[in-house]
């Protein structure tokens, strides 16, 4: 099929909530993707954080071939293996004692999350309706949902669904004292993100971490944390919030976790888990065979291949060449922020152009919040991979930053 045809068929079919799709991608290998022309790009999005191994892993590969020739999917209504295991890896992963809730998404993982705040809420105050104030941060985002889009104090995300589900209210993040300020009887939970990704690659403090820990036990309400986007080995540990050695009583989980696969994952402490009961939640697709088995090879290869040891080194190395970029073009690249592979540069433009520009010189990499780029390279990238796509973008940002200067 023809690019024109395919456009065409975009145009006439396919909802325009995207808008229209600029190019059609129809293979990857590795980091990098080619487009229906045969050209070749280095994939700095991941698919928006997911393709953990990349592009067609061959372990992935196999793996998903394997189970799908015996069993891809059965209700839960009846048990499956690999279910079963991959709740077991991950909540060894939390740390142990605790439970998990498999569904498809960060939005429904999310939306988990805060039917657990309500459930908690209840069980305290003994009343549906007088302990449910959930916490969040300025600039998140937890889904698209309307309990996620609830949570998202972002007018762009908020704008045409009002009214909203009640009982969210925001304060800066990495400010302990405002969100304590915040905290009263009706509040139930405290909700964020170890790194803000669409807000735009905002990490959390350990400072803020723990702080919000001893808050939460002080005042007895749950310590939400939402690693969807970070969570899966991205920021170099497997959680982001591993960083400041807490505990939270639920981590939502999707995006990585399943190396390209849709898949959400909800952990709860043992001390709340049991608020889910027979009947109050459920997903018909989640926790399927065929998509445990590709989250267990997954997480097979990330630990096998050493891959949170690549990120940390790497990503370290990424940071410093993105601060040098910095150096070089102060006046254009405003800040450098995030960890291990979930990296960003703020710059002084709107970035969709810039985006633009970046895929047509061969890199791809993803927009955020507050006018920042986003780089976000699957894990098994190397430090030649980092230097092909710095080397695009230094490129890139001198040409424009020569652009802008000649229009003045």
């Amino acid at each position: 099929m023809t690019t024109q045809n395919t456009e065409q068929l975009y145009k006439d079919n396919v909802l325009g909530n995207y808008g229209l799709p600029p190019i059609t991608f129809t293979r990857g290998r590795g980091v990098r993707v080619w487009d229906d022309e045969d050209k070749e790009y280095i994939d700095f999005c991941s698919g928006i954080a997911v393709l953990t191994l990349g592009h067609s892993h061959p372990r992935l590969v196999f793996a998903i071939q394997s189970q799908a020739e015996s069993l891809i999917h059965v209700s839960n209504l009846y048990r499956n293996e690999n279910q079963a295991k991959l709740a077991a890896k991950l909540n060894e992963l939390a740390g142990g004692g605790g439970k998990v809730f498999f569904c498809n998404s960060g939005a429904e993982a999310n939306e988990a999350l805060i039917k657990l705040s309500r459930l908690y809420g209840k069980s305290k105050s003994g009343e549906e309706a007088k302990q449910y104030k959930v916490l969040v941060a300025e600039n998140a985002f937890h889904g698209r949902t309307f309990g996620g889009m609830s949570a998202t104090p972002q007018e762009k995300i908020q704008g045409g669904f009002r009214p909203l589900v009640a009982g969210f209210e925001a304060a800066p993040l990495n400010d302990l004292e405002a969100f304590a300020a915040k905290v009263d009887d009706s509040t139930s939970a405290i909700f964020v993100e170890t790194i803000q990704g669409e807000g735009g690659i905002n990490p959390t403090s350990i400072e803020f971490l723990q702080g919000l820990r001893k808050l939460c036990d002080e005042k007895g309400i749950l310590l939400l944390i939402d690693e969807v986007q970070c969570g899966a080995g991205r920021s170099g540990t497997f959680f982001a919030f591993e960083k400041a050695g807490i505990r939270p009583d639920a981590i939502g989980m999707a995006k990585g976790l399943g190396g390209g696969v849709p898949i959400g994952a909800v952990w709860i402490d043992d001390k709340h888990a049991g608020l889910f009961g027979p009947g109050s939640h459920g997903t018909t697709f989640g926790g399927t065979p065929l998509i445990c088995a590709a989250a267990l090879e997954t997480i097979s290869v990330l630990e096998d291949e050493k891959l949170l040891a690549n990120v940390t080194e790497n990503g370290a190395y990424f940071l410093e060449k993105l601060e040098e970029l910095k150096a070089t073009y102060p006046d254009y690249i405003l800040d450098v922020r995030g960890e291990g592979y979930m990296l960003g540069i703020q710059i002084a433009e709107l970035p969709l152009e810039m985006v633009v520009k970046f895929r047509e010189a061969g890199l791809v990499i993803p927009p955020a919040g507050g006018n920042v780029l986003r780089f976000l390279p699957p894990l098994i990238a190397t430090k030649a991979d980092i230097d092909a796509a710095l080397e695009i973008a230094n490129q890139v940002i001198s040409s424009r930053v020569a652009e802008l200067a000649a229009a003045v």
